[in-house]
């Protein structure tokens, strides 16, 4: 039995559509979370629109509280996109991740996930902003090993196809994450 996943996100864990209007998703059968479903994990979907990172200890711990509430067996945290669209530094949101993850209790069963990094678009029109995408992988990785129990995922390792907008999945972006993050999961379960 696979255990349960808790995916706790933003607007590319929520399935937002960059082609709609006014927050609308890509039906089930294209979300990234929802591939893993079918592929018989079981995964709850946290994904929000616009959601960043916690900006105080306190903010984490509340955060933290609501979603050890879920009793996931393992918990996917990808974020970070929105902080640096609003201009904070790939460290800056390492800093904040690890207030979180402490948060959420380091002893394992937590998967730190970086995004791909910002392609030109109308959203990441700034090339500050994409460096600064290019840089938080790294800066996650080097969070995940510092902490224990802290496993770390590369999106921007999985040819991850984004949308005109420069930060949203597209489709074809949503299949590539599912085989990527499935393949990350399998290889953690291993060594469960």
């Amino acid at each position: 039995m696979k255990p349960r996943i808790l995916c706790y996100g933003d607007s590319n864990t929520y399935g937002y559509d960059p082609r709609s209007y006014l927050g609308g998703r890509y039906p089930a059968s294209v979300r990234w979370t929802a591939l893993l479903r079918a592929a018989g994990w079981e995964v709850l979907n946290h994904g929000q629109n616009g959601r960043r990172l916690p900006r105080t200890a306190q903010e984490a711990e509340e955060e933290a509280r609501l979603l050890q509430a879920l009793q996931a067996e393992w918990t996917i945290v990808m974020l970070g996109s929105n902080d640096l669209l609003q201009g904070l530094s790939a460290e800056a949101c390492e800093a904040r991740m690890e207030a979180l993850l402490r948060a959420l209790g380091t002893g394992g069963r937590l998967l730190l996930a970086a995004p791909p990094p910002m392609v030109p678009g109308p959203w990441a029109e700034d090339r500050q902003v994409r460096e600064e995408s290019r840089r938080l992988g790294p800066c996650y990785q080097a969070l995940a090993e510092r902490l224990e129990g802290v496993a770390f995922a590369d999106a921007g390792a999985w040819g991850v196809e984004l949308s005109y907008d420069g930060v949203h999945f597209s489709e074809a972006g949503h299949r590539a994450f599912a085989a990527g993050m499935a393949a990350a999961l399998e290889e953690l379960f291993q060594d469960d």
